[in-house]
């Protein structure tokens, strides 16, 4: 079962329309980027995953479960780190992660046992009394991401994660992100506007216009549209959306 399935989803602002007949599906595992100008789409895209928005078509399942038939089950796969921190800058790591395992509805031994889970898998633990706002960037966003993966979910969605993080910051939460994949089976929707967050194996979405112009392998991709990401994500994005395009077949994000 994929962890997350896009079908014909389209959207509008009145007459503006942000998204156009998008889909695409994340294999369990796996690392998809999401890349696209300003305006390409992305920001509704992730308001639709998160429920922010309701779908006006389309449909999006994740885990299986339909966002608009089942909205619970399929939100309590998805976990979420958004661009803007939404810690208490004023409660401790943990007073943190339990205010959201009982949002979740957790019994207080099954939060203590995944809150100790998480602040190991982050390497926290030492930290856990300390304030939030006593933490850098890059240790804030970790326990963003312990508290999205307290629930246990399927998908793991970022949204512009690294933004304001330093160089060395950034580096260590992709290479971060990406061990959940390989050592935990998590599949990750990485939204970015940066292509060196991107590598030859990830699964890739380009939006433009509000089309998704590539979707597949990042390196089947660059070789078709220039030998180079960077070429080939100015090629599709400048100039009229084209039609969707994809690669040869590959088990990640495929239309």
């Amino acid at each position: 079962m994929n962890a997350l399935e896009v079908e014909d989803v389209s959207f509008a602002y009145g007459a503006r329309e942000a998204l156009r007949h998008v889909g695409f599906s994340l294999a369990p595992g796996r690392f998809a980027a999401l890349l696209g100008p300003n305006g390409a789409g992305k920001s509704t895209l992730i308001a639709l995953l998160t429920r922010l928005y309701d779908l006006q078509r389309g449909e999006i399942r994740v885990g299986g479960c339909s966002l608009r038939q089942t909205p619970r089950p399929a939100l309590r796969q998805l976990g979420v780190v958004f661009q803007q921190s939404t810690l208490d800058l004023d409660l401790s790591v943990e007073q943190n992660l339990r205010y959201h395992a009982a949002l979740h509805g957790m019994s207080r031994r099954q939060a203590n046992s995944r809150i100790e889970e998480e602040l190991t898998r982050q390497q926290l633990t030492e930290r856990r009394g300390e304030r939030v706002r006593e933490l850098n960037g890059g240790h804030r966003r970790r326990i963003e991401i312990a508290r999205a993966l307290l629930h246990e979910p399927r998908l793991l969605l970022l949204d512009e994660a690294s933004v304001g993080l330093d160089p060395a910051s950034r580096l260590a939460l992709n290479r971060h992100v990406r061990s959940l994949c390989r050592e935990h089976g998590i599949s990750v929707l990485w939204t970015t506007h940066l292509l060196d967050e991107v590598q030859e194996e990830d699964d890739l979405l380009i939006l433009h216009q509000g089309h998704l112009v590539a979707s597949g392998q990042a390196a089947a991709i660059s070789a078709e549209h220039g030998g180079d990401l960077g070429d080939a994500f100015h090629r599709l994005t400048t100039g009229p959306s084209l039609p969707s395009l994809q690669t040869a077949p590959h088990t990640g994000a495929n239309r």
